[in-house]
């Protein structure tokens, strides 16, 4: 009795030690996340407000010559440059903090989970990273263009920099998320709950989706919604193709593998007749052995006699 329940008490020890060594690491990780985001923040600091200037180029080309950028509160004009520093240094950050993310959770997989999971991270933040790039340079000039050019007569633009950090901030959110459309599609795919068949057949209501996020996520303003809704379409096929092409892939190595490991069945005449072609070359072995035998018995008792032979003539 005793020895269960120090079997028992010794399990539990185990376990709770697991526990504690995963949540430490878990807490090492995080720790080195936010170390990371904190040097990049103290790197960026200084150029808090060249890096705002950057930000706020694409409006002020289009503002009239004697319209400026306010800030209403008293404390904007030190906080905005700040978070925009702070989102950027997460942004700057993102591969870092999947990579802890990965060093984490990479133990507790499979050799094929790590083949699949370490490219759709850098994939995903790529494809996020190019998702800002098109809002800054192809998106914001058009957008701002546009609103500068129906600005009623009489009424001076003056857009006040918190505020326009907030739409620039939900413009790259917006476009990184949609350039992670294929991403999205090679997992569905890839996982099981859809297949290529279904997507493509599905192709008219995802267009018609992507215009729905589109009118969502950006401005209530045509050129906009127009600019999300066709990259999001054209990502949805590359999504598509990546998985028509990893398919095919694996459905080529599975025949092979098959290919390998394929045998044809033996009838009950051939499984006898090879029982039998067996049976006679052990009978076979077997008397080949006994003659061996015999024969080198015969050759030890022949020497034996010259021996003896040998013996009685000295």
């Amino acid at each position: 009795m005793s020895d269960k329940t120090d079997t028992g008490s010794e399990t539990n020890s185990e376990k709770q030690d697991s526990i504690v060594t995963h949540l430490m690491e878990l807490r090492d990780r995080m720790i080195r996340i936010v170390a990371g985001l904190a040097v990049i923040l103290v790197a960026l600091l200084p150029f808090a407000n060249e890096l705002y200037s950057f930000v706020a180029e694409p409006l002020l080309r289009h503002l009239p010559a004697q319209s400026t950028m306010v800030a209403i509160d008293v404390a904007s004009p030190f906080l905005t440059p700040f978070k925009l520093v702070l989102l950027l240094a997460f942004v700057i950050t993102i591969p870092w903090t999947l990579y802890q993310l990965w060093s984490f959770v990479a133990p507790g997989l499979y050799r094929h989970e790590k083949r699949l999971v370490m490219p759709l991270l850098v994939s995903s933040s790529l494809l996020f990273y190019l998702g800002m790039v098109f809002a800054y340079f192809v998106v914001f000039p058009l957008v701002f263009g546009f609103f500068t050019r129906v600005t009623p007569d009489g009424v001076t633009m003056m857009t006040d920099i918190s505020r326009y950090l907030d739409f620039v901030i939900k413009m790259f959110l917006a476009f990184g998320i949609a350039f992670e459309v294929p991403v999205f599609t090679f997992v569905m795919v890839r996982t099981g709950i859809t297949t290529v068949e279904a997507l493509s057949n599905a192709r008219s209501y995802v267009i018609v989706a992507a215009f729905v996020l589109g009118m969502l996520l950006t401005p209530p303003d045509v050129i906009s919604q127009v600019l999300l809704a066709i990259p999001v379409w054209l990502l949805f096929e590359l999504g598509l193709l990546m998985s028509r092409v990893v398919q095919k892939n694996t459905a080529n190595t599975s025949e092979e593998n098959n290919n390998e490991s394929r045998f044809e069945k033996m009838t009950e005449a051939e499984m006898e007749a090879e029982l039998d072609a067996i049976e006679e070359a052990e009978t076979e072995a077997s008397e080949n052995k006994i003659a061996s035998s015999n024969t080198l018995r015969q050759t030890i008792a022949q020497a034996d006699e010259d021996n003896e032979s040998n013996t009685n003539k000295e």
